[in-house]
Formats: C-alpha cells, sequence, structure tokens
C-alpha cells in the first residue's frame, strides 16, 4: 500500500509541474513540499460512523509579481493532493481517499516595516476532485468529490533579516464563499444517476452557510547556502450539507520541502 501512495504522489507533483508554470518576465518562486499526517473522514453516504487514519500529502507553489496595479498585484498558484486510509472506530472496515485540487490567487500587496512585513490579500479560484471508498460497502461502496468556489485568501509575511540564516515567515487563509458541488442525493444511488439517467438534484450551490470550511497553514523559509529549506504545517477543513447528506475532511499535516527562486528576464 505504502508503494501504491508514493507512485500516486509522484504522479500528482509531475501533474503539478506542469499546472504552476508561469510565463517569463518576473521573478519567480516555486516550492515543492511533501507531508504526512492524520486525517479525519465521514461522510453518511457511505457509513455514519467517523473514520480516523493517516495521510500523505504533496504541494506545489509558483508565485510571481505581475505587473497589474503598478506592479503591487501577485499571482499564487497551487497544486496539491493528498491519499489516506482511515479506519472506523471498531477497526472492522477502512477507507481510501484521494483528492486533488489546483488553486490560482491573485493577491494585493501592501508592505509594511520597511518592507519586512508583507500583507496580500484577494480572489482565489479553486478546483477539488477526488473519491472516499468504504472498502466494507457492498451497494454505493464510493462516493465521488467534485466542487469548485471562488475564495478569500490572505497572508502574512514576515522577514527576520539574521544574518548567518535569514527566516521569512508566512501564514496563509484560504475561505471558499461560494461555489458548487456534484453530490447525490441521500438515499440515491450512482446507478440511478448515470443508467437510469435520474440525475436531477446532483449539483447543489454552496456557500458559507452549507459549505463551511477553511485552509490555512503556516511556513518557515531557512536559507542555507546554496538552498532554502521551507517547514510547513497545514490544516485542512473541508466540510459540507447538501443533498440530506453530511460530508467532512480534517487532516492536519506537517511538510517539509526546498524553495527554488528564478529571476527570469523577457
Amino acid at each position: 500500500m505504502m508503494k501504491k501512495i508514493l507512485v500516486v504522489l509522484l504522479l500528482i507533483s509531475l501533474a503539478g509541474r506542469a499546472f504552476a508554470q508561469e510565463s517569463a518576465g518576473r521573478p519567480i518562486t516555486r516550492s515543492t513540499m511533501y507531508g504526512v499526517g492524520t486525517v479525519n473522514l465521514y461522510d453518511t453516504y457511505l457509513s455514519p460512523l467517523e473514520y480516523t487514519g493517516v495521510q500523505a500529502r504533496v504541494l506545489r507553489e509558483s508565485t510571481r509579481m505581475t505587473r497589474w496595479f503598478d506592479g503591487n498585484v501577485s499571482r499564487q498558484v497551487l497544486f496539491q493532493g493528498h491519499v489516506g486510509m482511515a479506519q472506523n472506530p471498531a477497526e472492522t472496515a477502512d477507507e481510501l481517499t484521494g483528492m486533488v485540487n489546483w488553486n490560482y490567487a491573485l493577491h494585493y500587496n501592501f508592505s509594511l516595516m520597511d518592507g519586512r512585513l508583507q500583507l496580500r490579500a484577494g480572489p482565489m479560484a479553486q478546483l477539488h476532485g477526488g473519491f472516499l471508498y468504504n472498502t466494507r460497502n457492498g451497494n454505493n461502496p464510493a462516493q465521488a468529490k467534485l466542487y469548485a468556489n471562488l475564495a478569500a485568501s490572505g497572508m502574512a509575511i514576515y522577514h527576520i533579516p539574521w544574518h548567518r540564516m535569514p527566516v521569512t515567515l508566512r501564514y496563509q487563509m484560504d475561505v471558499p464563499l461560494l461555489g458548487i458541488m456534484f453530490s447525490p442525493e441521500y438515499g440515491q444511488s450512482y446507478y440511478e444517476i448515470f443508467s437510469l439517467g435520474h440525475s436531477r438534484g446532483i449539483v447543489h450551490f454552496t456557500s458559507l452557510h452549507n459549505q463551511p470550511s477553511f485552509r490555512h497553514w503556516l511556513t518557515a523559509d531557512l536559507k542555507f547556502r546554496p538552498f532554502t529549506l521551507r517547514l510547513g504545517y497545514m490544516a485542512d477543513v473541508q466540510q459540507a450539507r447538501v443533498g440530506g447528506l453530511r460530508t467532512h475532511d480534517y487532516s492536519h499535516s506537517f511538510m517539509v520541502g526546498l524553495v527554488k527562486q528564478l529571476l527570469l528576464v523577457k
């Protein structure tokens, strides 16, 4: 199972490289991080029980300044994915999960304290896709996960100019505000949807009232010579109540990776 997880993470990482490409002309900061942590899964379409277990995650990020608004707007592209395995409280059944998501954000930059502190805020588009599979179920063993959001994103970046090893601290939080989500109704099977054509009501509009979710993460960049090490912690809270179903995916991950800075000239 661990070999399969590593293969999936490698494929996600390679796909994220394609999504995170940026055009030339501005400084670009790119990073790849890998992490492990805990996960708590709940989906009443599959089971009335919560499942807890472990999760592996990969994240690719690319950021750059644009020329918009006198060069005060930055662009951030995130591509991440995770796979995990969880058990019910009695340890009689497992759930397997796999998710990928792509995020594109534009942040307006505010510089304070002679540039040592930066505040950024702006909109973010999010696309999510994946699955949840219950090994115990005969009927309805799996649930597809597909949803898109328009989110609010903000971050604070603080530079500590230590002579021997400069450190950059960053905190970011993303909150979905409006979106759409695929989900069957309570008691509606995938056979009814795709074989019998009973697809009414499978697309739901979401907002804070039925999808109160957020993702926040903290990173520390340690600038060694000749590389920069990035350490991080991410809490990803995804939950929804649509179609008579309740779902959540809570995860906590500790991450590590490398940062690469490029100065591309047209």
